[in-house]
């Protein structure tokens, strides 16, 4: 039960630190709507999305309001396409129109899972739909899309790696006249969950049910504030603020969870808990690191307060829900959080410290933006070693960066939402990494993927 002074802190929490669920994903299966003809397959996905969804959004919205807890984004995301496509063939682009028609029609925000699996080879249909990448989400604007490249257990697909390097750069040059919006809706992972209802690497895996909830929470705001009113507490007492804060947060995606599966019919899968991010004011991971007592982001100290982070959120969230999953983490990505915007602006954080932060962080390099002269081979390398982090530690990264097709350092894109804007950052290009990434093949799998 919670006491009057419990109601009243998140009563606080929602009204003046930014405590929100950042996103409720029904997630669906589209196994059933294969097809040999691609026509009647769109057809049959466009019928079970609208029979399961049909009344979500209205669903979520009523408990937002009945609650009075703000659900930012509705989402659902789908069986990987490419399984379609290896049944239909034809042109996968007519899978990613019937997803917008039903985006638009649903109320969704995004739909995810325009997605192919590869990270031990690509089997019938990959190809053809990763290939397809930068048309679709140049003709749709609520469609999200990734790729899983490498994992722990099976090593990383380099030939995977060097087309995602040019279909990441053909993505941004045929959206360049929409701020390069194509590859900002475009994800490459390692170690992908097939449980994460946050975009854009969600999709839903062959091993969930046929339809299921999965609820997002957030509130770095949350965080910030509670370690503000310990100024000079140790690191160990800040652990323990944390987790508790991450408590709280997580008991609330629970509650939304378990009321949204009820009234849906359909069964609760996971929580998330991860720190999301957004660029209004007092929303941001980079602030909690400072509030710490980093005097900005990106300096000397920045992964090990991180790491910190991230491990007393998992400590709170693990104890408040017995379905924690997805991710759960603390997000870092670039253009979303005022602190990291900030920080990459003035030039103390750089894309190499971010890369050591996603050593220890949900999930990896995310939102990025790149100068718009970036070879798709450098592209290629940065996924490489982005998943070589995720294969050797056992986690999941993944690589969100955006080529910024006429534009260099200095300059900026602005996305606009919870996409926010990002300066153009700067990379080393001084030498090239193309016989590396032209060689192809595979990295094995490292000695830990050997537990059996």
């Amino acid at each position: 039960m919670l006491n009057l002074n419990e109601i009243v802190e998140i009563v606080n929490m929602i009204e003046q630190e930014n405590l929100d669920i950042r996103t409720v994903t029904m997630g669906i299966s589209l196994l059933d709507c294969a097809d040999s003809d691609i026509d009647k397959s769109c057809e049959k996905i466009y019928n079970k999305i609208k029979s399961k969804a049909g009344n979500f959004v209205k669903t979520v919205c009523d408990i937002e309001c009945e609650y009075g807890v703000p659900i930012i984004n509705k989402r659902i995301s789908v069986t990987p396409v490419s399984m379609l496509v290896a049944v239909s063939g034809g042109d996968p682009v007519k899978y990613a129109e019937v997803l917008q028609k039903c985006a638009d029609e649903t109320g969704v925000n995004f739909i995810g899972g325009f997605s192919a699996l590869v990270h031990k080879g690509f089997s019938a249909g990959d190809k053809e739909l990763i290939k397809a990448i930068p048309r679709a989400l140049a003709k749709t604007s609520n469609i999200c899309s990734s790729v899983n490249i490498g994992s722990t257990k099976s090593g990383i697909n380099m030939d995977a790696v060097k087309l995602m390097g040019e279909i990441v750069k053909e993505s941004a040059e045929l959206t360049k006249d929409d701020n390069c919006i194509g590859p900002a809706k475009l994800v490459v992972l390692c170690n992908a969950p097939e449980d994460n209802p946050f975009m854009a690497g969600a999709f839903h895996g062959v091993g969930e049910p046929d339809c299921v909830i999965h609820v997002g929470v957030s509130g770095p705001g949350v965080v910030q504030s509670a370690i503000k009113k310990c100024p000079n507490g140790s690191i160990d007492e800040i652990a323990e603020i944390i987790k508790r804060t991450a408590f709280k947060i997580t008991r609330m995606g629970q509650l939304v969870g378990n009321v949204a599966s009820k009234r849906l019919g359909i069964p609760f899968g996971i929580v998330d808990l991860s720190l999301a991010p957004t660029p209004a004011v007092g929303d941001s991971v980079a602030r909690i690191l400072e509030e710490m007592g980093l005097e900005q982001c990106g300096i000397y100290g920045t992964t090990a307060a991180l790491a910190m982070l991230n491990d007393a959120v998992k400590k709170g969230g693990v104890t408040a829900s017995s379905s924690v999953g997805g991710l759960s983490g603390a997000f870092i990505p670039v253009s979303e959080d005022a602190g990291m915007i900030e920080a990459a602006r003035n030039g103390t954080l750089k894309i190499e410290k971010l890369e050591a932060m996603t050593a220890v962080c949900s999930v990896g390099l995310d939102m990025i933006v790149l100068p718009g002269k970036t070879p798709a081979e450098v592209i290629s390398a940065i996924i490489a070693d982005e998943a070589a982090i995720g294969m050797v530690n056992t986690k999941t990264t993944a690589v969100r960066v955006i080529p910024a097709i006429g534009k260099d350092v200095g300059d900026e894109l602005e996305f606009g939402g919870l996409l926010g804007s990002g300066p153009v950052m700067d990379i080393n290009l001084n030498k090239s990494p193309k016989k590396f990434i032209d060689r192809g093949g595979r990295i094995p799998a490292p000695m830990q993927s050997l537990k059996n």
